[in-house]
């Protein structure tokens, strides 16, 4: 096992973009390195200490689903070694941590989807009796399942600030404005494609939902990205169904009118919220205990899905 790693520092390629996980290089005009880190954000602040393997498992989770789930919509792999693409003395910071992917045009919104009420859903669905607009049966208790998955799409945010539910008029509003100079030509338009990622999304979650189900874990929502290649194909980019984009329950666990634990930074969040701390940067160093379980709880998520030792 590597040594964690909190921020790559490749320099045979140009950096892009730094965000709370994920460093992005440019190979060339059409493809990008993504590096997956091990940094934690928790209250939308990134934590000065690394989870070792948090990287390892993301990339692996999200490559298992690629593979599982790419009979729905095309995904942003290309099938290229990651490793190949970056000098030699680079090669360790990207190994079992990257993908080399196509350069999309990335959709202005998340695509979440939710099959239990819990989390920013649950708190609009009190206030409300709805959750992105989508109105949903009264008396729905905390964590309770939904009659079927819906579609409730958010803003993207920047680091340090929250997303934003919005509705689905709202969301294909921002992806027409968005796409409009991308999709010239194609007889598309951003309406159109957000449909399509709706519908995707949907698809995915369901599968991979049923899927999981099997293997002792609920999902309990997820948020996927999605993006449009040249000819306004939609794509499936970024992570997919991983822990950090996702409420994974151990099903065993699971009760409704509770938040159940999960299999993420459930240990982070617990201590944080002991402390004196106004969830502002800079956050906080975590204990060596809280760091451990926490790299443990992703290790557990990867080898209860896929049944592989990481």
């Amino acid at each position: 096992m590597t040594a964690p790693l909190f921020q790559s520092s490749i320099t045979s390629l140009p950096l892009l973009s730094k965000g709370k996980v994920r460093d992005i290089y440019a190979v060339d005009a059409d493809k990008l390195l993504i590096v997956t880190t091990d940094r934690l954000s928790a209250f939308d602040v990134i934590l000065p200490d690394p989870i070792p393997r948090k990287g390892e498992v993301l990339t692996a989770v999200a490559d298992f689903w690629f593979e599982k789930l790419g009979h729905i919509v095309p995904n942003q792999l290309t099938g290229v070694d990651p490793e190949s693409v970056v000098a030699e003395n680079e090669r360790e910071q990207v190994r079992g941590r990257s993908v080399f992917v196509k350069r999309l045009k990335p959709l202005p919104i998340e695509a979440v989807v939710r099959g239990y009420v819990i989390g920013s859903g649950w708190k609009d669905y009190k206030e409300t009796g709805a959750i992105c607009g989508i109105a949903l049966p009264a008396g729905l208790k905390m964590a309770q399942k939904l009659p079927s998955p819906i579609f409730t799409p958010a803003t993207k945010a920047d680091v340090g600030d929250h997303d934003e539910n919005v509705s689905f008029a709202t969301a294909q509003a921002n992806c027409g404005a968005a796409l409009a100079e991308a999709l010239a030509g194609t007889g598309k338009n951003g309406a159109e494609i957000c449909a399509q990622a709706r519908d995707a999304a949907i698809k995915l979650y369901e599968e991979a939902s049923a899927y999981a189900r099997g293997r002792g874990i609920i999902i309990a929502d997820t948020k996927f990205e999605f993006g449009i290649d040249a000819a306004g194909t939609l794509h499936l980019i970024d992570e997919a169904l991983t822990p950090d984009s996702s409420r994974f329950w151990p099903a065993d666990q699971y009760q409704e009118g509770c938040n159940p634990p999960s299999y993420d930074k459930q240990y982070v969040r617990d201590y944080l919220e002991t402390l004196d701390w106004g969830k502002v940067a800079p956050g906080p160093k975590l204990p060596t205990d809280v760091i451990a379980r926490t790299s443990a709880k992703y290790i557990e998520a990867y080898e209860k899905l896929t049944g592989k030792t990481l």
